[in-house]
Parts: structure tokens; sequence; C-alpha cells
């Protein structure tokens, strides 16, 4: 059976599955929910029923929250289950001002080549903890020997957090990259910093979307998409994923996939140099210049945009000149300097 959740304050509502809490079913829908371990154990997801029934698993109070607040109609989110329709007060997460940069310790759970020169890491962070964040943000390895810091975008969706997803590209070279694609194993314990950054999907306009990646520039873009199909979005999106051959592009069904399963999405792939055994007969060249060629005006889009100096740079003077402006072109460039990062 299932029962319809309010906030009351946005008058934001979602279905909630029985036996399901609050907090799962808040965020598998879109709904930025606060919440700290997700265990029943910090309070961070507090907020008050103003109407309807509930209950916790096995009857009993969780740790994070007291009689007195339970007495007075508090309830822990990331707990609660519905026994009825509910009214609730709470403070979504409105941006990204609205969440803690926490420095936690993360284990490698799981270590998977994607291609020749891309890791895909799932960090677990420890049982007690998760991390809010908002799609499209980034998170800082701190090395533990130098203290240097390596910036790496989320890949998974804000609803999808049991582990945290990155597409590390190898540097050669590389502080990190080089340990990561030669020593690390699974089990690896790390130091993770974040959530940081702004660029994250502007969800107040409702303007068609167009994402356009470079290599693991496709990273956000990814959790952002996730984000977007979770929370039942139905505006025209189109992905265009920029590499240089075939064997680059290092998830290829899985945007050909959205595409398939939701009739509001696009995806094309874009090669700068395909190899003579691609056989490729897709869009070539420069990312932005396949883009335009679909859109000569960009003007009624929201642009996110992600990859290296080199191409965002390029995407922006290309369509500026067709339409686009800095208000509704949003951007993270992934940096290659050899300090402070490898790449992301």
């Amino acid at each position: 059976m299932k029962h319809l959740v309010t906030v009351r304050a946005s008058g934001h509502q979602f279905e909630i599955d029985t036996d399901e809490a609050v907090l799962d079913a808040a965020l598998r829908q879109g709904i930025a929910l606060p919440y700290g371990c997700r265990g029943g154990s910090c309070g961070a997801c507090l907020g008050s029923v103003a109407s309807g029934h509930f209950h916790y698993p096995g009857g009993t109070l969780p740790a994070g929250i007291s009689e007195a607040d339970a007495a007075a109609g508090k309830a822990l989110f990331c707990q609660a289950r519905c026994d009825s329709d509910l009214i609730i007060d709470v403070a979504e997460v409105a941006g990204t001002a609205d969440l803690e940069v926490r420095n936690l310790p993360v284990r490698v759970q799981i270590k998977e080549e994607l291609a020749h020169d891309v890791m895909r890491l799932y960090l677990k962070l420890p049982k007690t903890e998760r991390l809010q964040f908002l799609a499209g943000q980034y998170l800082d390895i701190v090395l533990k020997e130098t203290g240097h810091r390596r910036a790496f975008s989320m890949a998974n969706a804000p609803h999808d957090d049991e582990f945290v997803e990155l597409h590390i590209r190898h540097a050669v070279g590389g502080e990190f990259t080089d340990y990561v694609f030669a020593a690390m194993g699974e089990k690896a314990l790390l130091r993770i910093e974040g959530p940081l950054g702004t660029f994250v999907l502007r969800e107040d306009s409702d303007r068609p979307w167009l994402f356009v990646g470079g290599g693991t520039g496709f990273a956000p873009l990814k959790a952002m998409i996730e984000h977007a199909i979770a929370k039942g979005e139905t505006r025209p999106m189109h992905l265009f994923w920029g590499v240089r051959a075939k064997r680059d592009l290092y998830l290829p069904d899985l945007p050909a996939q959205w595409a398939r399963e939701h009739a509001n999405i696009r995806f094309t792939p874009v090669l700068s140099a395909p190899m003579a055994d691609d056989a490729w007969e897709g869009e070539t060249g420069w990312v932005h210049e396949a883009v335009l060629r679909a859109y000569p005006d960009v003007s009624p889009f929201d642009i996110y945009i992600g990859g290296p100096p080199v191409m965002v740079e390029a995407c922006r003077d290309g369509f500026l000149q067709h339409g686009g402006s800095m208000e509704h072109m949003f951007s993270d460039s992934f940096d290659y300097a050899a300090l402070t990062r490898d790449t992301r």
C-alpha cells in the first residue's frame, strides 16, 4: 500500500511504499531532505509530523531522537515508516550552501577498469556515515603522505548513495592516478573531503537541457541525468559526449539505455579522432561543433558542460556565438595542474 507525503513549506509531494523510510522515498523521487548517517544516530534528518501516523522499525525510538522531541511530534525521517498519508515540516536542501562539507575516511569497495585509461571506483563510507550532495558536485581525495588533494566528480546520483562512484582517468606521472592504476587494491583506505562545487542542476528553470561532456566530464553529467530520471523529469534532454576514439566511450551502453527508455532523452557520441577499426558512422570532430550542427540556435537551452579546460572554453565561445548566454551556461573545468590534481 502506498501513502502520500507532503512537505508543507514547499508543497512538494512524493509517494512512499510500504515499509519504506520517508527519507529514502523522498531521495528516490528527487526531493532533497537533509540527512547525515541515514542510520538513525545523528539526528540530521529531524523534522516534525504535522499530520498523519508513522512508526519506527521494531517499535523502538532511534538513538538520534530524544523522548522529549518524539513527544513533541518530531521524527527522524531516515527511520520513520508511514502508517497513513503524512504532512511534514522539514527544511529541504535548496542549494550547495545548505550542505555540510565533511572530511571522512572511505574504503575502496570495488575497482573496475572501464577503458584502457579510465578506472571506476566505488568508495564505501563508514557504516554509520553517508555523504549528502547534489548531482554534479565533486570531492577531494586527500593524499595521506603529502596532504595533496585530487578532485574528482561524483558520478552517482544523490538518491543512490550507498557508494560514492568516481571515474578516474590515468594521467601518466600523476601522483594519485599512477597509484590507482598500478598499486591500489580493493579495500584500500582513502580520505575524502566534500561535497564541493556549484556545478549543479538549476531545477527552478523550465528550459530544456543540453549536456556536453568531454572524456570523464561524463561523470557529473551522468549524476545529473540519473537524478533527473529519478525525479521523473520530462523536459527534453540531449547528451553529447566527446572523446577521441570509440574505445574512449567507456560506458556507451548506459546513455544509450537512457535514450531507449525515456522519450525525452537523446544521446549523441562524438569522436574527434576515430581509429581505423572503429568503423565509425556517427558524429566526428569537436563536440561543440556537433552540438551546433544539431542546434544552430542554442538560446532556448540551459547548457551544462563538463570536461578539460580547452573543451569547456571552446564550448562557451561557440555557444555564445549561436544564441547562448553565460546566464544559461554552467560548467566544470577539469584542470590538469600537476601539483593540485591529476584529472577528474
